[in-house]
């Protein structure tokens, strides 16, 4: 059992049911189309997705996440696609995705490299990334998000890792989030919404 299953073993969903506030404020600008939902644990933003009309793959290490993501999308009525993969052996097939949505997905840096350049390739022309994870900055707050500074997104590194796409939203703000029991209070975030030339 990984550590995402271990913590997804819990009755509840530990972040939540609702939508990720800055994907919910955002969403308007994808496209109609399919979309992919990056580390999308027990389902919360790929089925909110799917209450919008998108048609929806949630990728994800754990299948016990995904299992409760599924449970998720019955209870609200809506069709979710899931693939239990780790994003180092995901497939992203060039073009094939109207909207990708990262939000709180922190990897390693040269698997988060290669992960959004194939992000990038995976965007259909006027496709939409969006994008929402902890800066450096968090560490200090105790209040959610990865105990190690590697795992942690800049918008310098942001704007690196996603050459080729224009950028609408690109900052580094404080925000209130209340996700489930382990986002909890004050979180220094990345943010970022951007368009596939």
């Amino acid at each position: 059992m990984n550590k995402w299953d271990q913590r997804y073993s819990s009755k509840g969903f530990v972040y939540g049911t609702e939508p990720n506030d800055f994907l919910a404020e955002q969403a308007h600008r994808i496209p109609a189309g399919a979309c992919l939902s990056l580390a999308d644990g027990e389902g919360r933003n790929g089925v909110y997705l799917a209450s919008l009309g998108y048609k929806v793959t949630s990728v994800d290490s754990s299948e016990v996440g995904l299992a409760k993501a599924r449970q998720l999308a019955e209870q609200k009525g809506v069709e979710l696609y899931t693939v239990h993969r780790d994003l180092a052996d995901f497939q992203f097939e060039p073009s094939s995705f109207a909207g990708i949505v990262s939000i709180f997905c922190h990897l390693p840096p040269a698997l988060r490299k290669e992960v959004y350049r194939k992000s990038v390739s995976a965007l259909q022309p006027g496709g939409v990334l969006i994008l929402e994870g902890y800066t450096p900055e968090q560490l200090s707050k105790g209040t959610g998000g990865p105990p190690t500074l590697d795992l942690l997104l800049s918008i310098d590194q942001l704007k690196q890792d996603l050459d080729g796409l224009d950028f609408l939203v690109a900052q580094e703000t404080e925000r209130d989030i209340q996700e489930g029991n382990l986002h909890t209070g004050i979180g220094s975030v990345a943010q970022v919404v951007a368009v596939k030339r």
